[in-house]
């Protein structure tokens, strides 16, 4: 079944796996983007093109959840709250109001008060969280446990996040704790027999989805994977895919989700 809201897009499949795309989103709503600088029609922290990358999946069976919105209205990989996942390093908030680069989204007037965040929180936010609740509650139900990927990607150099170039590859557990060892161990033993870079609980640990959903104790295990966007497309502006890039890291991405899947029935059954 698929459902398509303003806020996301959602296509059940019959796998234990959900992958959840949530800076995919580019939609500025007018309300929002006439107060805005000239950054944010830009977009440039966007996950460019994970839909087309992992398009394969939805043939394996995996569903997806994609969202619409742009994280400049609300980044729904934060926490409620608005905490800091990464104390004492650079990162950007819940209603971000700089980009990766440090550009002001917003003239001195314009900031997001506590008000408007909590409008967001509800009307963009929050509707999200509900739809990857319910999926992986549906997943759980049918299968016994199930596999949550969640896919970002990021430009490979930004030296105000991290210095020189980002690995290719940055798998997070929140430390081990998302997900059981021998899961992401499968997933990992392929990323190291292959051309590409790679990390685990480097840099990136894994966003507030991670870190809240994974639970293996009750079935549900979560990694996040962040890419380099140089993988597969066009780093500057307009930000093209480029299909003879994605190509060569499909296959890789495909064998990582079956090697996982693969793994998650093991655990379940043993």
């Amino acid at each position: 079944m698929n459902t398509e809201t303003a806020i996301y897009s959602l296509s059940q499949g019959t796998l234990p796996l959900l992958i959840s795309i949530p800076h995919l989103g580019t939609e500025l709503p007018p309300e929002f983007e006439a107060d805005m600088r000239d950054p944010a029609p830009l977009k440039q922290d966007t996950d460019w093109h994970l839909d087309h990358l992992y398009g394969f999946a939805a043939s394996l069976g995996a569903s997806i959840l994609k969202a619409k919105v742009s994280r400049y209205v609300i980044d729904l990989n934060r926490p409620p709250s608005g905490e800091s996942l990464y104390p004492g390093q650079t990162t950007t908030g819940l209603c971000p109001t700089e980009t990766f680069r440090g550009e002001p989204l917003y003239g001195r007037d314009g900031w997001p008060d506590a008000a408007e965040q909590a409008r967001r929180l509800s009307g963009y936010w929050q509707p999200y969280h509900d739809a990857l609740r319910a999926e992986l509650d549906r997943l759980k139900a049918a299968h016994g446990a199930v596999l949550l990927w969640d896919a970002h990607s990021i430009a490979s150099v930004l030296p105000r996040l991290f210095d020189g170039k980002l690995p290719d590859l940055n798998f997070g557990t929140a430390s081990g704790s998302s997900c059981t060892p021998a899961i992401i161990d499968s997933v990992v033993e392929l990323a190291r027999a292959s051309s590409f870079s790679h990390v685990l609980n480097g840099r990136f640990k894994g966003g507030y989805i991670t870190r809240h959903y994974g639970s293996p104790d009750d079935g549900i295990h979560a990694i996040q994977l962040e890419m380099g966007q140089d993988l597969y497309m066009r780093e500057e502006p307009p930000f093209t895919y480029l299909e003879h890039k994605a190509t060569t890291v499909q296959p890789l991405l495909q064998k990582m989700l079956l090697a996982a899947l693969d793994s998650l029935a093991r655990t379940t059954t043993a």
